[in-house]
């Protein structure tokens, strides 16, 4: 299985409420120096059943988001009940 499906499997797991960073899931998806990598294969999703916005920055700070921005992104979560 290549990398890029990794990471879209495991961001595919994180429930609803809840996020990981980046490097959280390069981690999970066997490459902790890949968060770069996970970022840019995000911003490539457009399949709603991989929930893009539940990945942010390590920092907390939410990142892009291809479907509307960060400001979509926050309400996203928001109404998901993720404590941002």
């Amino acid at each position: 299985m290549d990398f890029a499906t990794k990471v879209r499997n495991v961001v595919k797991d994180i429930p609803q409420g809840k996020t990981m960073s980046y490097g959280e899931v390069a981690t999970v998806a066997g490459n902790p120096n890949a968060a770069r990598a996970v970022a840019n294969i995000m911003a490539k999703n457009f399949d709603k059943k991989i929930p893009c916005h539940r990945v942010i920055r390590s920092d907390g700070t939410l990142g892009g988001y291809n479907r509307g921005g960060e400001a979509a992104k926050k309400y996203l979560l928001a109404s998901e009940g993720a404590v941002l």
